[in-house]
């Protein structure tokens, strides 16, 4: 099983104050990127793995998505998307994307945002998923970036000309990597980008694109502190075809 961290009650309420959650997708800077990986959503059966509060599945359904079905580890997560959504053609169930099992050919679209870094067995996960979509479906994802997560602490450092650098460490070191957010000994699971691409193409994924999200100007005049995500990437943004 995956670890469970939302429900611990001092993550949960401080995850629940981030931009992306007080503010729903325009506060996730990544976003536009994202949309504009997506294919066409009018008209599909859509699954929203690790869905949270549940942003992306409304944000389906209001662009003509047939239904969209969430799934969550978090009770709590699961809970205030519940409280949320006023949509019958969206339903939210929790589950453990570890040993989740969805019927062949059921979507035509899966979707996931920073969820995919926490679970242990990628490679079963994405050859469940390829079944579960219909020929011709997308996969699109994202996760943190290897290089981020294979810092060797969640700090910048100054090098020795005073420059702030990232430092990566162990990077072809895959597996556990655990860290302090809002609570101490959250677990994720490092994989190179070639370990993850190449699991998607052993599953039978096309690859369509990858992107290396960094801000664009305009968004970091808005917000400056975005300037760091130039130094290095933090997040992974891939689309795939079945």
């Amino acid at each position: 099983m995956a670890q469970n961290i939302y429900d611990d009650p001092g993550f949960f309420a401080g995850y629940s104050q981030l931009p992306r959650q007080v503010r729903g997708l325009v506060g996730a800077p990544e976003w536009p990127a994202i949309r504009a990986m997506l294919p066409e959503v009018s008209g599909k059966r859509v699954v929203d793995l690790g869905c949270g509060f549940g942003w992306a599945s409304r944000w389906m359904r209001e662009q003509g998505a047939a239904s969209v079905l969430g799934l969550d580890l978090s009770q709590n997560m699961i809970a205030r998307a519940q409280e949320m959504t006023q949509d019958p053609a969206i339903s939210y169930e929790i589950a453990d994307l570890e040993t989740l099992q969805l019927p062949e050919a059921a979507f035509e679209l899966a979707y996931s945002a920073l969820a995919f870094h926490y679970i242990r067995d990628f490679d079963r996960l994405v050859r469940m998923l390829h079944r579960a979509l219909v020929p011709g479906a997308q996969l699109v994802f994202t996760v943190e970036h290897p290089v981020y997560m294979a810092a060797a602490h969640p700090d910048w450092i100054n090098d020795q000309d005073g420059r702030k650098t990232w430092p990566v460490n162990r990077y072809f070191i895959e597996g556990e990597r655990r860290t302090d957010w809002y609570v101490k000994g959250v677990l994720k699971y490092h994989r190179t980008i070639g370990t993850t691409l190449n699991a998607l193409i052993a599953a039978g994924f096309a690859l369509r694109h990858v992107a290396e999200f960094s801000p664009t100007a305009e968004q970091i005049a808005a917000m400056p502190a975005l300037a760091d995500e130039l130094e290095r990437p933090m997040m992974m943004l891939i689309s795939a075809q079945r």
